[in-house]
């Protein structure tokens, strides 16, 4: 009788796998911040474009009280820096010859229903991606825009417009984020180094941001703030 040798099942397994699997890919596995990302991204368009549909509906309905009653004092006038109503009176309130609410309330709505999509387990190919990219890029230009000339040209505050800048920001960073974790804007290999580094410290930057725009209230209403105390 010929003896026959035997092996392991374990390491046969092994060396059929290690045979057989794939080699994994260079700098595609994601880390704690992309995981972070890909988790929050669609938690993030449907609650943060809910609270940026509800501002910019409400601030529309102010408007709409204030065309039918002048008189009309808007419930997010409180006090002479935060007054919705000087602000919903100036050009700036109707940059593309419609109030700017409208556009909120579109935009807002159509990042919503992404969110929510998202959560169902909806999957969009890569032009979809661009519009929002290109969609979000010109929401954040525009809010910063307005942001200056609240600031600087008009000086008054509209607390929903402010709810407005919260989350329109926030949005744009992490759609951003995820196009270029996803390869739906290619990432030249230089630059790939401080997109992970960004990837993985995405709180930060917002954070930075949000300071940056309180430091600049702060400044701009100084003389106010500084009669209050």
């Amino acid at each position: 009788m010929t003896a026959r040798t035997s092996r392991p099942s374990g390491t046969s397994q092994t060396s059929q796998t290690a045979r057989t699997a794939p080699p994994a890919a260079v700098g595609t596995a994601p880390g704690a911040g992309v995981t972070v990302i890909s988790r929050a991204l669609p938690w993030l368009l449907a609650v943060g474009g809910g609270i940026g549909l509800a501002a910019a509906a409400a601030l529309l309905v102010e408007k709409i009280r204030v065309l039918a009653e002048p008189t009309h004092v808007p419930t997010c006038s409180i006090n002479p820096v935060l007054s919705c109503g000087t602000v919903m009176t100036t050009p700036q309130a109707e940059v593309f010859g419609v109030p700017n609410p409208l556009i909120g309330v579109a935009g807002f709505a159509v990042v919503t229903t992404v969110g929510a999509a998202l959560l169902a387990g909806a999957e969009f190919r890569r032009w979809f991606w661009l519009g929002m990219q290109a969609g979000t890029l010109f929401g954040a230009g525009f809010v910063h825009y307005l942001i200056f000339q609240s600031l600087y040209r008009i000086q008054a505050l509209c607390p929903y417009c402010m709810a407005v800048w919260a989350v329109t920001v926030p949005i744009c960073w992490y759609v951003t984020l995820h196009n270029l974790r996803a390869g739906t804007i290619p990432v030249p290999r230089p630059l790939r180094g401080p997109a992970d580094v960004l990837a993985r410290n995405h709180t930060v930057v917002l954070t930075l941001w949000a300071l940056a725009v309180l430091a600049a209230i702060a400044q701009a209403f100084w003389t106010y703030w500084s009669s209050l105390l």
